[in-house]
């Protein structure tokens, strides 16, 4: 095992042994967004060795279809409709319900942070809109497979995050919570930082607060933005609100 903390064992970008069309892999599609189903269940009728036999607008109906035919492969956007439920819930729904379908997510924004969280939470991939359809056949591939797949741009901002290692050696079905990961994530003086900073605190406030200088208090909030993955405070408020808040 290398520096980065990868298992080259459990995470594959590309390599696949195609199976026989005459028993191709089932995939479902889930996506808020009609247009975007569309074009993926288009892309994927030119493959030989995989089969859509579902595609939904909603977790409830991927849900109740699963429960009359599984999948091997649930390709899935990770944030839907404001009133659906949240993906890392979904996916623990999947792994706790249907343990034979996996879920390979496919969203248009990821940070280190969401990526390793939803691995942790059962996910067996993740892979960002923007790539093209040969990709999204790869990932399908390598998951049905029972493979890991990441695409090789997100393993440089991964890397040191141990939470990768763990993922090969988790129960798929084990629950996962969001606030102890990221109180594990961030260290007590960060998490009270964030904390201070999300209730409207400044910089110059919160260094009074805790009789610390300015200078380190700007350290402290940019290490956490650093494990988390996230570059502006606009990105921190979107964070929260969809993870929860710190503590």
């Amino acid at each position: 095992m290398g520096d980065c903390g990868f298992d080259a064992a459990f995470i594959h970008a590309g390599i696949f042994m195609p199976t026989s069309s005459s028993n191709p892999y089932t995939v479902v599609l889930l996506d808020d967004h009609e247009m975007v189903r569309q074009g993926i269940e288009l892309g994927l009728r030119k493959e030989a060795d995989l089969s859509v036999i579902g595609s939904f607008g909603t977790g409830k109906q991927l849900l109740e279809a699963l429960t009359l035919r599984p999948a091997d492969v649930v390709v899935m956007d990770f944030i839907l409709a404001p009133s659906e439920i949240d993906g890392l819930s979904l996916i623990q729904t999947l792994n706790r319900r249907f343990r034979q379908c996996r879920p390979l997510i496919v969203c248009s924004h990821y940070t280190p942070a969401t990526v390793s969280m939803s691995l942790k939470a059962g996910c067996w991939g993740v892979l960002g809109k923007t790539q093209n359809m040969s990709e999204l056949v790869t990932a399908i591939r390598t998951v049905a497979q029972g493979r890991i797949y990441l695409h090789p741009c997100m393993m440089p901002a991964l890397q040191g995050m141990q939470s990768l290692i763990d993922v090969a050696h988790k129960p798929s079905n084990m629950e996962f919570s969001t606030s102890s990961w990221l109180n594990a994530c961030l260290t007590p003086k960060e998490q009270e930082v964030l904390r201070c900073f999300l209730d409207g605190m400044s910089v110059n406030s919160i260094a009074a607060k805790f009789s610390r200088s300015v200078s380190t208090i700007s350290t402290q909030k940019q290490s956490a933005y650093r494990k988390l993955g996230i570059k502006s405070d606009s990105e921190l408020f979107r964070f929260t609100q969809q993870f929860g808040e710190f503590g």
